[in-house]
């Protein structure tokens, strides 16, 4: 390649320059390249700041044109050449200059947006969570394990995960489960749940989602509307439960509420502030962090408290029965959630 690119320069520079570009970005390609590797090299190779944007992904990198990555460059602007991931989508491949742009410059947005799509379908998928679900026949068969291994091998393939290293599901108040590639290395991204109560499954190989998904549920019975009367977390990661996932085990639509959770009922039932009070000095670092929460003078809820204390029959400013106050409202939840 570099003898043919020698020669094709010294015929015609820019044929000699657009082949070395083609060469060098499939060199990134075998080597399983990043996407900021990507992109910078677009940025060294043309000369300018190259960006790569992918709003559905949540994909932002920014590389100045000495190699060095900041992502604060401002607003795109449409007059920089651009190139898109997919030929009908929307730009995503831009570099910051501006004025007549020569043939080197169209081959290095080409190969870049090339060899970007190329690593975004390997580790964030082929398609938006949305689109996964378009097939529930599908998801349902991928996250059955007493399912086949070629059937579920099938499934991932037409629902675009067949290259994905790592997924989760996500399971929702309302609605089927959604399937996510998972975002390798630097973290995970924030999951599709539309502004839906959602458990979060850990991030598994493919052939592993029927334990995500089991995994989702459980976390989804931990969540809350984070209304007043039912305050908590409307999301739940599974990752994060530990030991009391164990609890949700122990509570099903026939068992009987403890007597810590009933006299937390009572309590909720006679004053409307109980339940998100009670939640707030529960799970807040101190008092005054939960007064800060629930946006009251410390001396009016150290007066709740009382009479919470009260209603409850147990203190609540002793870690022994803050960690009695904690248990009582996860119980509520798992037993409010029991028939998910």
């Amino acid at each position: 390649m570099k003898e043919l690119a020698g020669r094709l320069a010294a015929l015609d520079p820019d044929a000699g320059a657009a082949l070395q570009v083609i060469s060098y970005f499939d060199r990134l390609i075998e080597g399983r390249a990043g996407l900021e590797s990507l992109v910078r090299g677009a940025a060294v190779l043309s000369g300018c700041p190259a960006r790569l944007v992918d709003e559905e992904r949540g994909v932002r990198v920014r590389v100045e044109a000495d190699g060095m990555r900041r992502d604060d460059g401002g607003p795109l602007d449409p007059a920089w050449p651009s190139a898109p991931l997919t030929p009908d989508g929307p730009p995503a491949v831009w570099l910051e200059r501006t004025g007549v742009s020569d043939g080197v410059h169209a081959m290095v947005l080409e190969r870049a947006a090339a060899a970007a799509r190329v690593v975004l379908d390997r580790t964030r998928g082929r398609a938006p969570a949305e689109a996964r679900q378009a097939d529930p026949a599908s998801v349902e068969v991928l996250l059955d394990a007493a399912a086949t291994e070629h059937a579920r091998r099938q499934a991932a393939v037409r629902l675009g995960l067949r290259d994905v290293a790592a997924a989760r599901v996500v399971a929702t108040a309302e609605g089927g489960p959604l399937v996510e590639a998972a975002v390798p290395a630097t973290g995970d991204s924030t999951p599709t749940t539309g502004g839906r109560r959602a458990g979060i499954g850990p991030a598994v190989p493919v052939r592993d989602l029927p334990a995500s998904w089991a995994a989702a549920r459980t976390a989804l019975r931990f969540t809350a509307e984070g209304t007043d009367q039912d305050p908590g977390p409307r999301t739940v990661y599974a990752d994060e439960l530990g030991g009391l996932a164990l609890l949700a085990d122990t509570v099903g639509p026939t068992t009987e509420p403890v007597p810590d959770v009933r006299a937390l009922e009572r309590a909720v039932a006679t004053a409307p502030w109980a339940a998100s009070t009670l939640n707030a000095v529960a799970f807040s670092t101190s008092l005054r962090a939960a007064a800060a929460e629930l946006n009251v003078h410390h001396s009016t809820l150290q007066d709740r408290l009382v009479q919470a204390e009260h209603w409850l029959d147990w203190p609540v400013h002793d870690p022994h029965g803050r960690l009695r106050l904690q248990l009582a409202l996860v119980l509520r939840r798992l037993h409010r959630n029991a028939a998910r």
